[in-house]
């Protein structure tokens, strides 16, 4: 936590500080049939018994991709320990007989020219917006909220859809799998059971998830859904996860009325909430324009990278 927030202070100082509440949790626990295996960089010149990490890497290994996340303390950047880690993982990797790894990365961070020096090409780029919610214009939101158009009607869900919904909001997340395109580095819960599991993994990582969403009165499907988490590593800001509206329901207000319908049950929900962050493909300007309307507010680009593995290992060797 204390290498994590060293890293935040420098990279995102505008971010809450993580807490100590569930931080293993959100490092270990994973969905069914993924894993993620973890290395540090320590001082070894301390105590026994005591320790001081310089440096974290971890990889999730899902699908037939290995998705890494890298933080060196910034006294000790430049200094080839986030090189020497991503070389373990990556030969690791390597030898599990995964293809491809992937990895976020801030924009106007040193992270961009490391991952490029190291070969990784630039496949996906998205903007994080903030939404501070003592900023909310609440009057505007209750009209934002009442603004479906009629023949829907909005549920608000904490800790996840009801199972009698299960089915129909996964078929729902399934009909978007193909609206996007980043490298789903978190690929969406798409199938009943993968969903159960999900809502599963999140509460053992410490993430609430809060859902709200649309559903058309005369066929009971599932036209749009909005979800929320609040970590307990850092209850102050909130993360926005999927907001999706089905094609064959867009036009009605769905997006506008269930995350302003969303803003209010957090509000009531989490009174120590203070910010919530989304983020954006450059090119979803229907959302971008709805999350402009809430009041978010663009802060950075993310952007997303991919390696040949194989190719990543040879470079890596090459160098050392």
């Amino acid at each position: 936590m204390e290498t994590l927030n060293a890293v935040l202070a420098v990279d995102l100082p505008n971010d809450p500080p993580w807490q100590d509440g569930q931080v293993r949790e959100y490092l270990a626990e994973t969905m069914p049939g993924e894993r993620r295996i973890s290395w540090v960089a320590e001082d070894d010149r301390l105590p026994e018994g005591e320790s001081e990490i310089f440096a974290h890497v971890s990889m999730l290994l899902l699908g037939d991709i290995g998705v890494l996340e890298v933080s060196v303390r910034p006294a000790l950047r430049r200094r080839g320990l986030g090189r020497q880690l991503v070389a373990v993982a990556a030969r690791r990797a390597y030898l599990e007989g995964f293809s491809s790894i992937g990895v976020e990365a801030i924009g106007g961070t040193p992270a961009i020219a490391f991952y490029e020096s190291l070969g990784f090409e630039r496949e996906y780029v998205e903007t994080r917006s903030v939404l501070t919610l003592s900023t909310v214009d609440w009057p505007a939101l209750t009209e934002m909220a009442g603004g479906i158009a009629p023949g829907y009607r909005v549920e608000y869900h904490p800790g996840g859809p009801p199972e009698t919904l299960l089915e129909a909001y996964a078929q729902a997340k399934l009909e978007a799998q193909d609206d996007d395109g980043d490298l789903d580095l978190a690929p969406r819960s798409s199938d009943p059971q993968r969903l159960r599991d999900s809502l599963d993994t999140l509460h053992r990582r410490g993430l609430k998830p809060y859902i709200v969403l649309a559903t058309h009165d005369a066929t009971g499907v599932v036209a749009g859904l909005t979800e929320v988490v609040v970590p307990a590593q850092h209850p102050e800001r909130a993360d926005q996860y999927d907001t999706i509206v089905v094609r064959s329901h867009r036009g009605y207000g769905i997006d506008r009325a269930i995350k302003a319908r969303m803003l209010f049950e957090l509000r009531s929900a989490e009174p120590g909430l203070r910010e919530v962050q989304t983020w954006n493909a450059h090119d979803n300007e229907s959302m971008l324009k709805v999350n402009a309307e809430l009041g978010y507010q663009p802060d950075r680009d993310w952007y997303e990278y991919g390696a040949d593995v194989a190719q990543l290992v040879q470079s890596l060797e090459a160098i050392d």
